[in-house]
């Protein structure tokens, strides 16, 4: 008679080796059945087959304390938050025990409450249970197992079987009700915000993203977005996109740059604030300032840029920045009117190292370098080289002038009348940085040539 297999010989062993191929399966299918699959989804695979054989391998070796912990053990000896057996128990206030290293993890991300009973804890002291120490510890001993010293520190980014029970129960929540889903909502946005446990919990999961929208998406079809649900939702989504390993699948989740783009046109200023941040961090790819671009988010970007909001500013230059890396997005950002209403901004002395920056970016671009002309930004530039102490600054904008002036042949008389007056440009050219003097004695060079034809003609 054969013997029986690892998984076959305890109940508990066989559930997580399931859970695992199933997992497992589904992965597998989502590569062979989607031509345009991700590395990601391949490291996934490669994990979960990685812990199956951990799991298999554990069998083959003399029992440890870790394999024999998830024998039938008494429910009582188990940590409620890991579900693994305690090795240092401790009591809360509200009298509960837990292992100590996963109670205080749990206090230390700024949880004030029990676990199990959702109670607020009148005080945070850990009080050693000797009584379930000496039940457990003798319970081992029966069966012969060496109890281990307890682990005391756990890892922020330490995933519990309690944190995924917890996670997959409040993603159910927002297919629920209004006030479940505003409950739920809210509490991912805490939890992502201050573990980066359950960041990394949404790249598990192919549909956790649009479980996490579903809500927004109900409401547009319905109109009716609640606001506090919309900054929520939209807040988690940006909690995300910071965890590298999200950055693609939530770009790539349909509806999520549209929602986001939804969410710059009629948020409240914290959600459009929110939104211009997610875009930001997730334009880090290359490949999703493709998407971003394509999907016409420039447009809302720009507009929320002209009404000019202080406490959103910021967010939106970062992003409007890192999109323009690509040609195909400077092209998207002149034709949505950037230039215009980055030049107004800088010339009301707003935001302008940033804006510069991006000015600098879109003078690659022809019909910027027109805009700008027909614009009038040559008075503005010159008056900011003069004022600024900022070197960085300076040399965007001779560099801008530079440009300007090439295509321009009119504009020459403006910088002649410049350097008449001010000798600004001979100045950047004695004391700017290496591009800024490169750029500057460009333009000199070039008014010299003008002058001397002037007078031989």
């Amino acid at each position: 008679m054969a013997n029986p297999g690892v998984f076959e010989s305890d109940p508990t062993v066989m559930a997580k080796a399931t859970e695992l191929k199933r997992e497992l399966q589904r992965l597998v299918r989502a590569i062979v059945d989607d031509e345009d699959y991700s590395v990601e989804t391949i490291d996934w695979a490669k994990e979960k087959l990685c812990a199956l054989k951990e799991l298999k391998l554990r069998g083959k070796r003399s029992p440890s304390l870790k394999l024999l912990e998830t024998l039938a053990c008494p429910e009582e000896f188990r940590c409620p938050l890991s579900k693994e057996l305690m090795r240092d128990p401790v009591i809360v206030a509200t009298g509960q025990t837990y292992e100590r290293a996963f109670i205080q993890k749990w206090l230390k991300t700024g949880n004030r409450t029990c676990p199990v009973t959702q109670h607020v804890l009148s005080h945070t002291i850990l009080t050693p249970n000797y009584l379930i120490r000496g039940m457990i510890s003798q319970w081992c001993k029966s069966r012969g197992i060496e109890l281990s010293d307890p682990v005391y520190h756990v890892s922020e980014e330490a995933v519990t079987e309690s944190d995924r029970e917890h996670f997959l129960s409040l993603l159910e929540k927002m297919s629920s009700t209004l006030s479940e889903q505003k409950q739920a909502a809210r509490e991912l946005r805490l939890l992502t915000k201050r573990m980066p446990s359950f960041r990394a919990l949404f790249g598990e999961s192919f549909d956790a993203i649009l479980l996490l929208l579903n809500p927004l998406s109900e409401s547009r079809l319905q109109n009716g977005i609640h606001s506090d649900l919309q900054e929520d939702v939209i807040t988690t989504l940006l909690n995300l996109s910071i965890h590298d390993n999200n950055k693609k699948l939530v770009a790539e989740t349909p509806t999520a740059i549209s929602l986001l783009m939804e969410a710059l046109r009629s948020g409240t200023i914290e959600i459009r604030t929110n939104a211009a941040a997610a875009l930001f961090t997730l334009s880090a790819l290359d490949s999703n300032k493709v998407l971003i671009g394509t999907s016409g988010a420039l447009k809302p970007l720009i507009d929320l840029l002209a009404e000019g909001h202080p406490k959103a500013m910021k967010d939106v230059a970062s992003a409007i920045f890192t999109l323009c890396m690509i040609s195909e997005n400077k092209a998207r950002a002149v034709r949505d009117g950037a230039v215009r209403v980055i030049l107004k901004k800088i010339t009301d002395r707003m935001l302008v190292d940033e804006l510069l920056a991006i000015l600098a970016m879109l003078s690659s671009h022809q019909k910027a370098i027109e805009e700008m002309g027909e614009l009038g930004a040559i008075p503005c530039l010159l008056s900011i080289i003069r004022e600024s102490p900022c070197a960085r600054n300076k040399e965007n904008c001779i560099a801008i002038l530079h440009s300007i002036c090439l295509n321009d042949r009119t504009k020459w008389k403006e910088m002649r009348e410049e350097e008449n007056t001010h000798r600004t440009i001979s100045d950047l050219a004695e004391n700017g940085t290496s591009r800024a003097k490169r750029k500057a004695s460009g333009i000199l060079e070039r008014l010299n040539r003008i002058v001397n034809i002037v007078h031989t003609s």
